[in-house]
């Protein structure tokens, strides 16, 4: 029987140790002083996310939003609470994740699907339609450390956008890139949502966020501070920003 919740949150809380963000000490490298303070970064969330919802995360940069995204998708420990995640997950927040600097895009295709867990008939299958939609041309067959970063972005999107999955994640990505490769990965991400897959989208692009997600939820200081319709969370979110 398919799980119909994907995630379940129960008081969830992630921490950094502060040093995270300063010059430690060498005590604290070494693991002699333990009483250093930690942030919190995601402040005892509870919420649950079902399938074929579509997520907007919104909230000002450091708010926790990539936080919890990375999260989600097994990058960052929980320090506390439960955190239950049920299904097949694709996750795009760091572009370099499985990529080969000195293989050539072609090769990196292989690489970051199979770091994804698709098996290596999967990934030939899909190998055209992969390399067509990237648009990268001869640069297919050039070592990726000859790409600008909107080169990378095209082709880590055309690998992860491939793949169908219960739930896919998404940072800020879709940005990158000339106006109408934009179009066509907004244009990629309806055609996944049209299928019944679940997305949740940390961005500060509203105009998307409302013709592609049907819920909003709007972080703080590592708190959930609404959790409602598209709509009424942008609502929240413009007049919290007066």
């Amino acid at each position: 029987m398919p799980c119909k919740e994907l995630i379940n949150l129960q008081n969830v809380v992630l921490e950094y140790p502060k040093f995270s963000y300063t010059k430690p000490s060498i005590k604290q490298l070494f693991g002699v002083n333990k009483n250093y303070k930690s942030i919190r970064a995601i402040d005892e969330v509870s919420l649950s996310i079902s399938e074929g919802e579509k997520v907007a995360l919104i909230g000002h940069n450091g708010a926790g939003k990539s936080t919890f995204l990375k999260m989600i998708a097994g990058i960052y420990p929980i320090n506390s609470g439960q955190l239950t995640v049920c299904g097949d997950i694709r996750s795009m927040f760091d572009i370099s994740l499985g990529f080969e600097p000195d293989a050539t895009g072609r090769e990196n295709i292989l690489y970051r699907s199979l770091l994804m867990g698709i098996s290596p008939s999967e990934v030939k299958s899909k190998e055209r339609e992969i390399v067509e939609f990237s648009e990268l041309g001869e640069f297919i067959d050039l070592p990726i450390r000859s790409y600008s970063a909107g080169m990378l972005v095209r082709l880590a999107f055309s690998i992860t956008t491939a793949y169908r999955a219960e739930l896919l994640l998404i940072d800020e990505v879709i940005g990158a890139g000339d106006a109408s490769f934009i179009e066509k990965a907004k244009n990629r991400l309806l055609e996944l949502i049209n299928e019944s897959k679940s997305l949740i989208l940390a961005s500060h692009d509203e105009s998307m966020v409302r013709k592609i997600c049907n819920r909003g939820i709007v972080f703080k200081n590592g708190k959930v501070i609404c959790d409602d319709s598209i709509d009424n969370a942008l609502y929240f979110y413009s007049n919290l920003t007066k």
